[in-house]
């Protein structure tokens, strides 16, 4: 069984900034464009079967993700691609970033498709309840009908309301680019 070594995001910065590793994000692109540890390699877990790694020759290879969390689930398909020993970034960009290291933000990017889908079903359930009990009970439908969606997306992985965000011309564009 492989397993990805956790290191400290001041440990990972050290050997960034000695060159003898290289920092792989398995974020999607979207997370990617937005914000990203300068220098890492992009490298959307998504795809990640499909795209040959390019490693330099000698280093060491670290992972990491927003949180860790998704490194952690795929641990052993991380591991799989690097020979001999990988690391993971432990608690991932997040993580970076609470230890004050720096990032490169473009903000004209558009927020993550996730944070996009959160803000829009949460705004759509406040103005359904509000609606129901200053308008009309009926309203209260919506905010029925956005839960329900959640709980599919949640229980099947497809989720309606990303695909038609995706397709917002902010988005496209933003894809298109990255």
């Amino acid at each position: 069984m492989s397993i990805l070594t956790p290191l400290e995001p001041v440990d990972v910065a050290g050997r960034l900034k000695a060159h003898t590793a290289v920092l792989i994000d398995i974020r999607e692109p979207d997370e990617f464009a937005r914000e990203h540890v300068q220098g890492a390699i992009h490298a959307p877990l998504s795809a990640f079967d499909q795209v040959p790694l390019k490693l330099p020759d000698g280093r060491d290879v670290i992972y990491t993700c927003r949180t860790g969390n998704r490194t952690g689930i795929n641990c052993e398909r991380l591991a799989s691609r690097v020979p001999g020993q990988a690391f993971v970034l432990e608690g991932g960009l997040d993580a970076w970033k609470a230890q004050g290291l720096s990032t490169k933000i473009d903000a004209s990017r558009p927020i993550e498709l996730m944070r996009q889908v959160q803000m829009t079903a949460g705004g759509l359930i406040l103005v359904g309840a509000c609606l129901g009990l200053l308008v009309h009970p009926a309203f209260w439908g919506l905010s029925a009908f956005v839960g329900a969606g959640l709980f599919v997306a949640g229980a099947t992985g497809f989720c309606g309301m990303a695909r038609v965000l995706a397709a917002m011309p902010w988005n496209r564009s933003a894809l298109k680019a990255a």
